[in-house]
């Protein structure tokens, strides 16, 4: 999709599951190479591995593996870091240089632990000291290929996106859109750290992929997480990754998206939601590019450009004191505004004609365009909920119209004319002898559907706190 959306539609979803399938498709076995001087250990792990249901090959040298490495495809390679001839650190270079897309677990003894993170600085996926625990094995493994997996989903759904993120390609001639894609133009093949403010619905997480996918790191994750999405205790988590028994429930180590998002970019969302306390740390990682697991204590480097957003207002957030200034001043390095849809009319037809090709398409329909009417109402609504709205607008007008044109009656209720906008609040509407109650979840029911259920946005429609919104939809029998 060429248009900008806070979601990723249908389409792409099924193009990201497509690359799955071929990946699939490439292999019924993935091949590990193990690399280790001590021929009894070698043999050990083979069998151990084999009986996991991989492929194996062996190298008994960093020399040997370099050219096995450049003479066939692996899927991982566990090295030991100590060998005679060649050691691990002096091979890692150089099966990174001949193939940077694949992981290298490093296996040491307690002794040379300062060997091993000098390893993950020079692009080690992990490491594991001696005497092995094979459980811990096994899953650091599985997800070292699951990170090569995902940084191929990356690749594939570009491919199926084609020119999706092409600044050129994305919907807009407006001057607002104009200046914002000249901005992005000069931001994209630079390190800066980017914020981007604006409405909800406007399309910040499209211009952070155009941001990342016209970078010098579009081929590494671009990895996206909604900051308003995943409670307090468990953001910490998501984002810096946790140790075996940091906490209840935490069965084994995981890795959290910083590290996932290593040599690529990382998307914030709503940034404006994390609490002061993960302010903090998020400041620390900024300052120094290093990490820690909850629960663990091993400080881990991490390559990975930030790009933030947010629909509010920080400098007043920063008054009111609800954020830090000095992350602000972090994150603020470059700014982008986002124009809201009624900043940007002119590309009202432009959006909608693209939404009515795309959602015709999925839906097997042959609709053609609007009734110069429908286009009339398009045009003169405020649209409180951005480019998102307008989507799904026309999404319905698609699904419920019968002729070749999407007409007035087709469109959401909420689409009046200009008049209607502006005499809503001075009409008779609310019946009298109607319960207090009933008419503050009636108000809260219609600003949730109007924002598609993004509870922070609605929320800040009411003049509430997103706290007390949940509290209201408890007290209402409202939650989902």
């Amino acid at each position: 999709m060429s248009a900008f959306s806070d979601h990723i539609p249908l389409p792409l979803r099924e193009g990201l599951g497509e690359g799955r399938t071929r990946i699939n498709k490439m292999k019924n076995k993935n091949t590990i190479l193990i690399v280790d001087d001590d021929q009894a250990h070698r043999t050990m792990l083979r069998t151990l591995i084999t009986g996991w249901g991989y492929d194996i090959d062996e190298a008994d040298d960093g020399s040997t593996a370099i050219e096995k490495v450049r003479d066939q495809a692996f899927d991982l390679v566990l090295m030991d870091i100590r060998m005679i001839k060649v050691s691990g650190l002096e091979a890692l270079g150089e099966i990174k240089a001949i193939n940077p897309a694949i992981p290298v677990i490093i296996m040491t003894a307690y002794s040379s632990v300062e060997s091993a993170v000098e390893a993950l600085k020079n692009g080690a996926y992990d490491y594991l000291t001696k005497p092995l625990d094979f459980d811990e094995l096994r899953l650091t493994m599985a997800r070292a290929m699951d990170h090569t997996q995902l940084r191929e989903e990356n690749r594939l759904l570009r491919e199926s996106l084609g020119g999706q993120f092409d600044r050129q390609n994305i919907i807009g001639r407006s001057p607002s859109m104009v200046k914002l894609l000249e901005t992005v133009a000069q931001v994209a093949p630079s390190e800066a750290t980017v914020l981007i403010t604006g409405d909800s619905g406007t399309g910040k997480e499209m211009i952070a992929g155009a941001i990342h996918y016209n970078s010098p790191r579009k081929e590494n994750p671009f990895i996206k997480i909604n900051c308003a999405a995943i409670t307090e205790t468990l953001l910490e988590s998501e984002l810096f990754g946790h140790e075996k028994g940091a906490f209840t429930g935490a069965y084994r180590r995981k890795e959290g998206k910083f590290r996932l998002a290593h040599g690529g970019s990382i998307f914030l969302d709503e940034i404006s939601e994390m609490s002061l306390a993960m302010q903090v740390k998020l400041l620390r990682v900024l300052q120094d590019r290093e990490i820690t697991r909850v629960g663990g204590e091993e400080v881990v480097h991490v390559d990975v450009r930030v790009i933030a957003a947010t629909n509010r207002d920080l400098l007043k957030e920063i008054e009111k004191g609800r954020f830090r200034e000095d992350l602000y001043y972090r994150l603020n390095v470059v700014t982008l505004k986002m124009p809201t849809l009624r900043e940007r009319k002119e590309d009202i037809p432009l959006l909608a004609q693209h939404f009515l090709k795309m959602f015709a398409e999925k839906n097997r329909k042959g609709t053609k365009g609007f009734t110069p009417h429908a286009m009339d109402r398009l045009l003169k609504y405020q649209w409180p909920g951005n480019v998102r709205e307008l989507m799904n607008a026309v999404e319905r007008g698609v699904v419920l119209s019968r002729a070749d044109y999407i007409g007035e009656e087709d469109l959401p209720l909420l689409i009046g004319d200009e008049s209607d906008e502006k005499n809503l609040i001075s009409r008779d509407i609310i019946p009298a002898d109607i319960p207090l109650e009933e008419v503050e979840k009636a108000s809260i029911l219609k600003t949730l559907e109007s924002t598609n259920g993004n509870k922070s946005e609605a929320a800040r429609r009411l003049g509430i706190t997103r706290k007390t919104l949940h509290k209201k939809l408890k007290t209402y029998g409202m939650m989902r």
